[in-house]
C-alpha cells in the first residue's frame, strides 16, 4: 500500500513576536515622568523668568526719580558729584561712579554698605547739572539692578530662600534641554510617516478635546524649543553644582571673561566670570586719605579711558589703597555689543593694563552676549518682549501637557484619577549596544549636571518600586482568579 504524504506542514512551536527597534517608548515614557514631576519646577521658572525679562523696562518706569532729572545744563566735574553724594552718607566708604551717560540721566555713586547683602551695594543719585542728590537705593550686581528688579531676580534664583532654594531653579535647567529635545524627537517621529507634514509646524483648529491639547502641545513647542535648549545652558551657568563645572571646563579651556590688572606693579592678569546676578568682590580696607586723593583723581581717570577706548557707559572704581589702579568698565548696555576695561595708575595716568572686547576668547565673547540676552539687556525692549512672549509659551506647553494627562484617564473614572502613564520596557526596544551608550552618556551627563543624574536616579528607583508592586498585585489577583475558578469546578 502507497503511503500518502500528509499536505499539512509540520507544526513549530509559536514564537514571540518581536518588535522593531525604537526610541520612542523610551523617551516618551522619559518625557512623560519628567513632565509631570517636573514641570511644576519649570513653571514657577518660567513666571519669575518672563518676568525678570522685563525687569530692566519696568524699573526705568518705578525709579524714574531716581534714574532721570529735568535740569538742563552743562555737567559739573565727577569728583564734584561724587563729594555730593559723601556728604549724603558720610558714614560710608565710596566704591565706585557711575557717570551720567546722557543728558538727563542722573550718575550713581556707589558706597559699600555693611548692612546689606552679598553683591549688594548703596547708589545715591545725583543730578550731574547741579551736584545734589535725588534720592538713594540699593543696588545689586554688576547690572546695578534696582531693589525691584533685585526681588525679581532672587525669586528667580531661588524662591527667596536663599542657598537651599536655588536647587529649585537648578533642577528645572537640568532637565529643561532634556525634556525639550525629547519633545521634539516624539513630535518629529509622529509626523515622520504622516503625509500631511504641514501639520508638523500649524496649529489644527480642528481638533477637539484631547487632541486639540496634544496639538498645541508639539506645535509651539517645537517653536519654542531652540529658546528653551538656550535658556537651559545658560541658566546652569549660574547654578550651584553643575555651574562649578561649568566654571572648571571654561578655565580648563581658557573660555574665562578675561579682567584688567588691579595691582600697580603687578604682571598678573585676573580673570572675571559673568555677574548678572551678582559679582562684586571685597575690596581692602579702605584709606580715608587716599580715598579723598582718589575722587579728586577721577576725572583725569575718566579722560584717560576714553583717549584709550573705554567711554560711554561706565563704572569706574575708587581705589581704597595706593597700590591699586583704578578700574574703568564699559558697562553693558542695549545694543552695544562690546565691552572695554582699563586700569590705570591714579597718581601718574599711567595706564596699568587693558582688555579690549575684541581680543577676547570667542568662547568668552559667545558667553557674555549669551548671559546678556538670557537677561534680556542685549537688545532692549525687543529682547525683553522676544523672552516675556517664550515664557507664555512655555508656560501654555506645559498647561496643555498636564491637560492631556488628566483627558488620558479612564472614562469612567471618578474624583482625582490621573492618567495612566506609557507602557513600560522601553529599553527592550533599543539596540543592546544603543544600550550600553545611552548608560554611558547618562552617567557622564549626570556626572556634569548633578540634579540631573541625582533626580533621574531617583525616577528609575521610584518606577521599579512601583513596577514590582503592581506585578506583585497583578499575580496575586490571577493567583485568586485561577483558585476561585478550580473551586467552580
Amino acid at each position: 500500500m502507497e503511503r500518502v504524504a500528509d499536505p499539512s506542514p509540520p507544526t513549530r512551536p509559536p514564537t514571540r513576536p518581536t518588535s522593531p527597534r525604537s526610541w520612542r517608548p523610551l523617551i516618551l515614557r522619559l518625557h512623560f515622568y519628567a513632565g509631570i514631576l517636573v514641570a511644576p519646577f519649570i513653571l514657577i521658572a518660567t513666571i519669575s523668568g518672563g518676568l525678570y525679562a522685563v525687569a530692566p523696562t519696568l524699573e526705568q518706569l518705578v525709579y524714574r526719580d531716581y534714574v532721570q532729572v529735568d535740569s538742563t545744563g552743562p555737567a559739573v566735574p565727577v569728583a564734584q558729584q561724587i563729594q555730593a553724594a559723601q556728604a549724603e552718607r558720610p558714614d560710608l566708604t565710596v566704591a565706585a561712579v557711575r557717570p551720567a551717560a546722557e543728558a538727563g540721566d542722573t550718575t550713581r555713586v556707589l558706597f559699600t554698605d555693611p548692612s546689606l547683602g552679598e553683591s549688594q551695594r548703596l547708589a545715591v543719585f545725583v543730578d550731574p547739572a547741579t551736584a545734589t542728590s535725588v534720592g538713594e537705593l540699593a543696588v545689586y550686581g554688576s547690572s546695578s539692578a534696582l531693589p525691584l528688579r533685585t526681588w525679581i531676580s532672587e525669586l528667580h534664583r531661588h524662591l527667596h530662600l536663599g542657598e537651599p532654594g536655588r536647587l529649585y531653579s537648578e533642577l528645572a535647567a537640568s532637565w529643561l534641554w532634556v525634556i525639550a529635545l525629547g519633545g521634539l524627537y516624539l513630535w518629529f517621529e509622529r509626523y515622520r510617516r504622516n503625509r500631511d507634514k504641514a501639520r508638523l509646524l500649524t496649529f489644527d483648529r480642528q481638533s477637539k478635546g484631547r487632541n486639540r491639547s496634544l496639538n498645541w502641545h508639539g506645535v509651539a513647542g517645537i517653536w519654542i524649543a531652540v529658546g528653551l535648549i538656550f535658556l537651559s545652558a545658560t541658566g546652569l551657568t549660574w547654578s550651584t553644582y553643575a555651574g562649578e563645572n561649568v566654571t572648571e571646563l571654561r578655565s580648563a579651556l581658557s573660555w574665562t571673561t578675561p579682567a584688567v590688572t588691579k595691582t600697580i606693579g603687578s604682571s598678573d592678569a585676573a580673570t572675571s566670570d559673568h555677574s548678572g546676578h551678582g559679582g562684586h568682590s571685597m575690596e581692602m580696607p579702605a584709606d580715608a586719605s587716599t580715598i579723598e586723593n582718589n575722587v579728586g583723581r577721577i576725572d583725569s581717570v575718566l579722560d584717560i579711558a576714553q583717549a584709550n577706548a573705554v567711554d560711554g557707559a561706565v563704572e569706574a572704581s575708587i581705589p581704597a589703597s595706593d597700590d591699586t589702579a583704578f578700574v574703568v568698565a564699559e558697562t553693558r548696555q542695549p545694543w552695544v555689543m562690546s565691552n572695554n576695561s582699563i586700569s590705570i595708575d591714579g597718581s601718574t595716568g599711567t595706564v596699568i593694563d587693558t582688555q579690549y572686547f575684541s581680543d577676547w576668547a570667542l568662547a568668552a565673547k559667545l558667553s557674555a552676549w549669551g548671559i546678556q540676552l538670557h537677561m534680556g539687556t542685549l537688545f532692549g525692549v525687543a529682547n525683553q518682549l522676544a523672552l516675556l512672549a517664550l515664557a507664555v509659551a512655555l508656560a501654555s506647553v506645559i498647561v496643555r501637557g498636564y491637560m492631556m494627562w488628566w483627558k488620558r484617564r479612564p472614562t469612567k473614572a471618578t474624583g482625582l484619577t490621573a492618567g495612566r502613564p506609557p507602557l513600560r520596557g522601553g529599553t527592550r526596544r533599543i539596540s543592546p549596544i544603543a544600550a550600553v551608550v545611552l548608560s554611558v552618556v547618562a552617567v557622564a551627563v549626570g556626572w556634569f549636571v548633578p540634579l540631573l543624574g541625582l533626580s533621574l536616579v531617583a525616577f528609575l528607583a521610584v518606577d521599579m518600586i512601583l513596577g514590582s508592586v503592581r506585578r506583585a498585585r497583578t499575580r496575586t489577583a490571577n493567583s485568586t482568579a485561577s483558585q476561585h475558578e478550580s473551586e467552580l469546578v
